[in-house]
């Protein structure tokens, strides 16, 4: 069944802290939810659907549903695939609006790593006891950093991918989040400044890598003829996709993702392609993640990465793909350790016409926001969206 057009997004917040010392994770998914709910001009008595995942405390949308009063809910969903679950949220919301579940779904995103002093990308961590990989991997040591790293090497390898040409990913998010009062890094950096700050794990350097923050976000989807009756600009859902990329057994490829497909699914549904894409917010935990996403996703040719992001590419205002305008987690944000969120949001901001004035994009009427969650070289999930401005 396609979702095309059979919801709107109508609400969208992210929280404007970036370390909440003072605030329970329940609690700030309770200030994004309201958040939303003032944005898209509807309150808690409206939602009928609710959706939360691995971010959520306790059983997820039981405890926030009875935390946050949601008492007309009709139907819940608390799918994780880490940082893509809220791309892949909105689809499922779509879903089941167009199957008469719900009218209003209610997504929430917020997490504490920063106040509680995680070690989010450099710490061998487990996952569990009962997990299956994990005895296979964590005597290896591997971390986040350690993961994307070795995507990142082979894609050198490969295709003659370099440093200088990652690191004008972070360049293009920095000149973005000069402009943006709430990110964490707003100085604007050069590629020297990327190359020559320390390495975490190589090739990939300080400056490769996303924020640590605190902080969430949420977004509020509904049916045609309830988005229609609000005063917001409509934001129609038009194409999702989802998938995951795995190692399958030993075959292993750690220079593509799961954006191969869930891009395709997307395209196909909203039936345009990459080159009618305004605006893109690209999942950023780290560069390689963007340049890998860009290729898969079809703005490029695979191996081609490299060459398309340097030079300012990504840059709104210079380049012909403007992404993550409002800094990204390379700079801004990246709350409970899953960009996810955060990327239908800015992207909703653009396709709306309300990104801050030195980024927005022209005529921004058909945008795309991209999910990874997961580890990129081992196992992740993918969402993709492509919305559009009626």
């Amino acid at each position: 069944m396609s979702i095309n057009g059979k919801a709107y997004i109508v609400g969208a917040y992210e929280h404007p802290t970036r370390k909440a010392e003072t605030q329970s994770v329940a609690q700030l998914h309770a200030e994004v939810a309201y958040g939303a709910l003032q944005d898209a001009g509807l309150t808690k008595d409206d939602i009928d659907g609710y959706f939360c995942a691995g971010d959520a405390p306790g059983l997820g949308p039981l405890n926030m549903a009875d935390y946050m009063g949601l008492n007309r809910l009709s139907h819940i969903d608390s799918t994780d695939t880490g940082g893509s679950s809220y791309l892949i949220h909105v689809a499922h919301a779509a879903e089941a609006i167009a199957l008469g579940k719900c009218n209003v779904a209610l997504i929430t995103l917020a997490g504490r790593p920063r106040s509680e002093a995680m070690a989010t990308g450099t710490a061998p961590r487990s996952w569990g006891v009962n997990v299956p990989d994990d005895p296979f991997e964590i005597p290896f040591n591997r971390t986040v950093a350690t993961a994307y790293a070795m995507s990142a090497m082979r894609h050198m390898h490969e295709f003659g991918t370099t440093s200088e040409q990652l690191a004008w990913i972070k360049v293009a998010a920095s000149h973005h989040a000069q402009h943006n009062e709430h990110a964490m890094l707003r100085k604007v950096v050069t590629v020297e400044d990327v190359v020559n700050s320390p390495l975490v794990a190589d090739p990939l350097h300080r400056l490769d890598c996303c924020v640590i923050s605190d902080g969430g976000g949420a977004l509020i989807v509904a049916r045609p003829e309830i988005a229609k009756s609000l005063k917001r600009p409509l934001v129609k859902i038009k194409g999702s996709g989802e998938a995951v990329k795995h190692q399958a057994g030993g075959t292993i490829d750690v220079t593509f993702s799961g954006a191969r497909f869930s891009g395709k699914r997307a395209f196909d549904m909203a039936g345009v392609t990459p080159a009618d894409i305004k605006y893109a917010s690209i999942y950023d935990s780290f560069t390689i993640t963007v340049l890998i996403q860009l290729e898969d996703l079809g703005f490029c040719e695979k191996g081609q990465g490299g060459k398309f992001v340097a030079d300012g590419n990504l840059i709104s205002g210079i380049g012909k793909l403007p992404f993550n305008t409002d800094g990204g987690g390379l700079c801004s944000n990246h709350p409970a350790n899953r960009g996810g969120m955060t990327k239908v949001i800015e992207a909703v901001r653009q396709a709306r016409g309300e990104a801050h004035p030195a980024v927005q994009v022209k005529n921004a009427d058909l945008v795309l926001a991209h999910g990874t969650g997961g580890l990129l070289s081992i196992r992740h999930g993918s969402g993709t969206l492509i919305l559009e401005r009626e």
